[in-house]
């Protein structure tokens, strides 16, 4: 709960201390049905998990198409202040996600952060 809003979430866990992959949140009415917010929230997440933005190509990881979303973490090394992202519930690395934007070399681009119950 947040005040006067609700939050469901529903994430991927490789292990019971911390989540990983996949992570889907909805804020919604904590007066309202919340069975209806749970509706919602699988609707979302049926909506994001039927979109793939990366595959396997003959240079390894490649993006899909031009768009790419996905979600910003830690790296995990201890005292590191570098990025690692989370695309179609797989960790890619800063320097991989790198790598995969060099296809697209010359090209613009927009980087648009969005807080986590936003649909993008």
């Amino acid at each position: 709960m947040f005040g006067d809003k609700l939050s469901l979430e529903a994430f991927d866990s490789t292990s019971e201390e911390e989540p990983s992959g996949y992570r889907f949140q909805i804020i919604g009415d904590p007066l309202s049905d919340q069975f209806v917010l749970l509706g919602k929230l699988i609707e979302k997440m049926r909506r994001l998990l039927a979109v793939v933005h990366v595959r396997e190509g003959d240079l390894g990881l490649q993006i899909a198409d031009e768009t790419v979303r996905g979600r910003i973490e830690w790296d995990g090394i201890e005292d590191s202040r570098r990025p690692c992202v989370v695309i179609d519930g797989r960790r890619v690395e800063w320097d991989e996600l790198g790598r995969m934007l060099m296809t697209f070399e010359g090209w613009q681009f927009k980087l648009e952060v969005c807080d986590p119950s936003d649909e993008i």
